[in-house]
């Protein structure tokens, strides 16, 4: 994550299904799209263009952002011709409202795309993370190890951690829930699920 904190882009593909998978590379027709940092959008920062390029009918953008942004009218009307829906979720905000750092801004956003896409559930997102920092043979790369140093420096006990995340988790999971963002346990699941097959 260095390039990314000196505002080069940075992007990571997540398959998920409940068959097994033996596509790995880059998807370049994702179903769902999260924007950790909105400058990827206003400062042109996307390795796409526009940002959404391949993005499914009626796929999901989830955005950090504390307000909605103003996109440009062109892609706005062609995100509305794929209706596609688009949230926008104060992750980072969340993030140190009630875990007191920023560097939960990732767990606000699983909370969230859990809920809307009815993809995983809440008790399974605390499972993940307490298997992330609890290990489960989990390996890490350097960037990651050095992450979690800092990380442990803010909280000196990883039981403090991990309570924190599950309550970001379960924040941004409530505000999805609290402001209607739900899909329905099927619809995404079904898409992906169908994805999953026709790639098998």
């Amino acid at each position: 994550y260095g390039s990314e904190k000196r505002m080069a882009p940075v992007e990571s593909y997540v398959r998920v299904s409940n068959e097994p998978i033996y596509e790995i590379g880059e998807i370049t027709f994702p179903h769902i799209l999260m924007i950790f940092h909105p400058q990827c959008i206003t400062h042109g920062k996307s390795y796409t263009n526009p940002f959404y390029y391949g993005l499914k009918k009626e796929g999901v953008v989830l955005i950090n952002s504390n307000t909605p942004m103003n996109l440009d009218p062109d892609q706005a009307a062609e995100l509305k011709d794929l209706n596609a829906k688009i949230y926008y979720l104060p992750a980072t905000k969340m993030s140190l409202d009630v875990a007191g750092i920023d560097l939960a801004t990732n767990m606000a956003m699983v909370g969230a795309i859990g809920a809307i896409t009815g993809l995983t559930n809440l008790e399974a997102c605390g499972e993940a993370v307490k298997d992330r920092f609890l290990g489960k043979g989990f390996v890490v790369s350097g960037g990651t190890a050095a992450l979690d140093s800092v990380v442990e420096r803010k909280f000196k006990k990883k039981a403090e951690l991990i309570e924190k995340n599950l309550a970001v988790v379960k924040a941004a999971w409530d505000y999805a829930v609290d402001n209607g963002w739900t899909l329905g346990a099927s619809s995404m699941a079904d898409q992906t699920t169908k994805a999953a097959k026709a790639m098998a």
